[in-house]
């Protein structure tokens, strides 16, 4: 069968996606979404200065927005993987909308006061960590894998034209009406995306195993996290860079006020040359890819950054404000695409949500902690000072790459499929376990070394895909014997851990074999470490075993271990 080859002009278009019904719908709708959330932060901030002169108040309220990122994020893509992301993501609009409601409410009536405005904007940004690992990880249900990237940085140019328009329609809104009116905006352009994902008719393969419960999901997400050498380079990187670079955004609206002596209007118009440099970075993210490796993109981004943040500190023109903060925006913008095709490309569908989830928790809270220490050192030291702390430890920034190093990143691979379930004449249930396992491979006395070294390679993937207590022992009677042994909890685990190996997990485990000799293959060994409840010691004692169906299916890749 002759397969058509893609058309690579059209992939590569940042536009691609766009073909796409669902997508493009979803991505306007989103659009107006985050038009929404950013006319609210405005209102926000701003309803924060005529209540408070503090800046460590001012500051907190883009704390009070980012924190429940770092805080709900892990739950949220565990919750994303276990169940639908199209309802995930509708309840989790449904929160934030009432939050909204609430706090246009207690507006509307004079109620407000710093602490109910920080309170319900958390409450807000809780919606808003909640949706995020269910939208971003649906992202590639939305469009074609090859246009992955794209999509990325469309949802990108999402957020940054909507950073663009919403200072100055914010702006407009705030002195036309007052903030209650920029909450009332917020809680409406909610209403687009609940319908659009509500006309997303979501194609899901029922998964054959039930799913695992939110804490088991929780521990096995971070169990593949940190056991990825590749995303815990990126999710450093991505808190590093976020506290030190979050002062940019945190201190905006003491710039405007402080720093150029304006007012709203002054503040929304930063705000929108910092979001049109962002608009700028999306756009261009294609060709710096292209062009440059990962490590050098992130420290040219740093170096750019740092020079624009100083820029600002010292700057008392608008016009100089402004375009520094188009460079900045530009920069951030592109630092930030970088760190989210990184994880989005590394982690397989399995764990998306939870790799996104961490990485949201990262860049946000590390965005939300050095808001904080931003806004107390501006209390201390004032806002120029404050900013060039930040520019100088940006700029010294890309010396990080020395140790840790930017991954290359590649296309994410193609799932394999599932291998057929190994043989068991032993009545089981989903829960009987742990479950050991033990794979005895003979190795030439001359190849030992380069054995070993692609058994710490397995090490990583049968942790990072669910098992435990893994080890490699060698016989001292037969020095060519080696027995590979892990475990995993119970039989239903170490059927998700058999199916969750991607093709280079695969390739890998076929590289470790391939220094095994002989005529027989490696043996595997499967066994209950307690197995109490197994065996029935009276004839009258019930067989709960033979009431619960294990799924088997029959067709698959086999010799999986």
């Amino acid at each position: 069968m002759n397969v058509p080859k893609p058309n690579l002009s059209s992939v590569d278009g940042i536009t691609a996606p766009l073909r796409h019904t669902t997508f493009r719908r979803i991505w306007f709708a989103s659009l107006l979404s985050n038009l929404g959330n950013l006319i609210q932060g405005v209102g926000a901030a701003w309803a924060m200065t005529q209540m408070t002169s503090g800046a460590g108040k001012v500051a907190l309220v883009q704390t009070a927005l980012m924190l429940p990122v770092m805080i709900i994020s892990v739950p949220a893509g565990a919750i994303a993987d276990m169940y639908d992301r199209r309802i995930v993501a509708l309840v989790s609009l449904g929160i934030a909308l009432a939050s909204a409601a609430a706090l246009t409410g207690v507006a509307w009536f004079g109620l407000i006061t710093p602490r109910l405005l920080l309170a319900l904007c958390f409450a807000i940004g809780s919606g808003m960590a909640l949706l995020g690992p269910a939208w971003q990880s649906s992202v590639s249900e939305q469009a074609p894998t090859e246009t992955l990237p794209a999509a990325i940085a469309l949802n990108s140019i999402s957020y940054n034209v909507a950073r663009s328009a919403a200072p100055a329609i914010g702006g407009l809104v705030v002195a036309a009406a007052g903030a209650v009116a920029a909450f009332a905006l917020n809680a409406l352009l909610y209403l687009p995306l609940i319908v659009a994902l509500l006309l997303w008719k979501r194609i899901s393969e029922p998964s054959r195993l039930p799913p695992e419960g939110l804490r088991r999901a929780i521990v096995t997400g971070v169990r593949y996290i940190t056991n990825s050498p590749s995303i815990k380079i990126v999710l450093t990187r991505s808190i590093i860079t976020g506290v030190i670079g979050g002062a940019i955004i945190a201190l905006m609206p003491l710039v405007a006020r402080d720093l150029l002596n304006g007012g709203a209007q002054t503040y929304g118009i930063m705000l929108s040359a910092f979001g049109l440099g962002a608009v700028i970075g999306a756009l261009s993210i294609n060709g710096v890819r292209k062009r440059m490796s990962g490590e050098a993109a992130i420290r040219a981004c740093a170096l750019s950054l740092g020079g624009a943040i100083a820029a600002v500190a010292l700057s008392r023109e608008p016009v100089l404000t402004a375009v520094a903060l188009v460079l900045a925006g530009a920069v951030w913008m592109m630092m930030w695409a970088l760190f989210n095709i990184g994880v989005q490309l590394s982690a397989p569908r399995w764990v998306a949500g939870r790799s996104l989830a961490a990485y949201q928790a990262a860049s946000s809270g590390g965005i939300a902690l050095g808001s904080w220490g931003w806004g107390h050192l501006t209390d201390a030291a004032g806002v120029e000072a404050a900013l060039l702390v930040s520019a100088a430890l940006m700029l010294a920034s890309p010396l990080m790459g020395l140790w840790l190093q930017m991954p290359r990143i590649g296309a994410r691979g193609e799932e394999p499929e599932v291998p057929a379930d190994p043989e068991v004449r032993l009545a089981l249930t989903g829960r009987s376990g742990p479950l050991v396992v033990e794979v005895e491979y003979r190795v030439t006395q001359e190849k030992t070394r380069a054995f070993y070294d692609a058994m710490q390679e397995v090490q990583l993937l049968r942790q990072r895909n669910g098992a435990y207590g893994w080890s490699i022992a060698r016989d001292i009677a037969d020095p060519e014997l080696w027995t590979e042994r892990y475990c995993c909890p119970t039989w239903f685990d170490y059927l998700r851990q058999r199916s969750r190996s991607t093709n280079s997990d695969r390739e890998m485990e076929r590289r470790a074999i391939a220094f095994h000799m002989g005529p027989e293959p490696v043996r595997v060994r499967r066994m209950l470490e307690r197995p109490f409840g197994s065996v029935r010691w009276k004839d009258d004692t019930p067989n709960r075993a033979a009431a619960e169906v294990l799924p088997v299916i029959t067709s698959g890749a086999g010799g999986n271990t």
